[in-house]
């Protein structure tokens, strides 16, 4: 179980704080169709904690919500009874069809027009549910398949625990299909699988949301995992003690999943059926907004000098490729813009070291709606702002998740960025008023006659590594 507070109702929530708490709430719920008096002791000394902290942090709102251990167990009612009384405040016990939803909802909070379906693994019990364009599909179904739930009906056996897995997927007419899409992983075991894997194949980002693997390489790896002693495993260490024992169980789940469903790729998910809960709660408009840009947009808002000129590179950039004849898909320009509301995060920083820090809190930011790759590029468009053309110290991260190309357009961006901040000084208004133009094989930046004391020596040699980036045949100009 778990508490999270969030800063507010947004389209990319924000955590203040996040505590997880390992009861055991389903362990030996197949067995003897109760929660266990350990287990629910447990539970409610911690949610008492969790009452004392959310009334601390001044939460406006609380929602509580139970999930299959809950809705399972015989003494599940007396349970949540109890469970009210010490949060002073209603649980709303989620059906398995309900968690599936939310669940679907937490991967379109998530992810930026998602297509395939979404596996939630929990202690008791398995959702699926298919998702299409940022929209759940169907009703989805839930399945007796939780690692916990599996770790006691196997009875520590891989083998046992493959074949109920596999019986209960081919004896549930509702399993979604997707058969060439993406399948959608949430659940802390998932996760600590994805975790093993990334230390293993030593996987140069360490971010966890959207992390991506093959749906044959997830194959091989559950195969491994299942044949393993976890605790002597290689990068097990980086897995929680009291996950591990679980991970074999995970990996067996999600073996089945694959064989049955069919996906192409395998896609990590941080936010899942709460995420889905508070993501039920937002207006139309909000639920339409993208996520990355949302994201960018208040972080610029909370570390830029101007948001408003951030705003305005965004116009200006695209004016600029398309006088330099870049064609840009609608993907490309959503990166371009996120970066322009970027741009300036790192402007507090010692001038030495902006590059650098704008780099790194750009690729390890809690941003949603954007992949490994993509954080990639936005981490390089900055860099580049504040470096200029020089490689030597771009971080090797970039060069493993993007390739020369997609640099050579981060450099572009970053170039600009650099010429924009100079000629308006970081500060709105100027931007609007000028434009590029190449003439006769010349890069030229015009100024309106209003601007012309802005023309200076070191402008026109920011628009000169511009005019060689794209191989022009002439030093920059100026023309008012």
């Amino acid at each position: 179980m778990r508490l999270v507070v969030y800063e507010r109702l947004a389209r990319t929530p924000t955590m203040l704080f996040n505590e997880k708490v390992l009861a055991g709430l389903g362990r030996g719920l197949s067995k003897t169709g109760r929660l266990s008096d350990e287990a629910v002791a447990r539970t409610l000394k911690a949610l008492s904690r969790f009452r004392k902290l959310s009334e601390h942090a001044n939460a406006a709102e609380i929602h509580v919500i139970a999930t299959a251990a809950a809705r399972d167990a015989a003494n599940g009612p007396d349970f949540i009874a109890s469970v009210e009384a010490v949060l002073g405040t209603p649980v709303q016990v989620l059906s398995g069809r309900d968690e599936a939803r939310y669940a679907a909802l937490g991967v379109s909070c998530g992810v930026w027009q998602p297509d395939g379906i979404v596996g939630d693994l929990g202690g008791g019990s398995l959702e699926l549910i298919s998702i299409s364009n940022s929209a759940a599909a169907g009703e989805g179904t839930t399945l007796p398949l939780g690692v916990l739930r599996l770790q006691d009906d196997a009875v520590l056996s891989m083998r046992r625990a493959q074949r109920i897995a596999r019986r209960s997927l081919a004896d549930n007419p509702h399993v979604p299909d997707a058969t060439g899409k993406t399948l959608y992983l949430i659940g802390g075991t998932w996760r600590s699988l994805a975790r093993l894997h990334m230390v293993r194949s030593k996987y140069a980002m360490q971010v966890m949301h959207h992390y991506r693997l093959s749906a044959d390489a997830a194959m091989a790896f559950c195969a491994e995992v299942m044949a393993a002693d976890i605790e002597i495993m290689e990068g097990s260490e980086h897995v929680s003690r009291q996950r591990r024992p679980l991970l074999p169980y995970g990996a067996a789940v999600l073996s089945e999943v694959i064989l049955a469903t069919r996906p192409a790729n395998i896609v990590l998910s941080s936010l899942g059926v709460r995420e889905g809960l508070l993501f039920s709660l937002l207006d139309d408009d909000t639920k339409a907004e993208d996520p990355l840009l949302a994201a960018s947009g208040e972080l610029g808002y909370l570390r830029a000098r101007s948001p408003r000129h951030d705003r305005e590179l965004m116009p200006w950039t695209g004016d600029l490729l398309q006088v330099l004849n870049i064609e840009e898909t609608e993907a490309e320009a959503r990166l371009r813009k996120a970066a322009c509301l970027l741009s300036d995060i790192g402007w507090r920083a010692h001038p030495d070291y902006r590059g650098e820090q704008s780099f790194n809190n750009i690729a390890h930011a809690d941003f949603v709606g954007i992949d490994h790759a993509e954080r990639a590029f936005l981490s390089a468009c900055v860099f580049f702002r504040h470096v200029g053309m020089d490689e030597n110290d771009l971080s090797p991260i970039v060069r493993l998740l993007i390739d020369d190309a997609q640099i050579e357009r981060a450099k572009l961006i970053g170039v600009a960025f650099r010429i924009a901040y100079l000629l308006s000084a970081s500060m709105p208004g100027i931007l609007p008023g000028t434009r590029f133009e190449v003439v006769d094989g010349c890069l030229r930046l015009v100024l309106p006659a209003a601007f012309a004391d802005l023309d200076g020596d070191r402008l026109r040699k920011r628009l000169a590594q511009l005019a060689r980036l794209q191989n022009l045949d002439c030093e920059a100009t100026l023309a008012s």
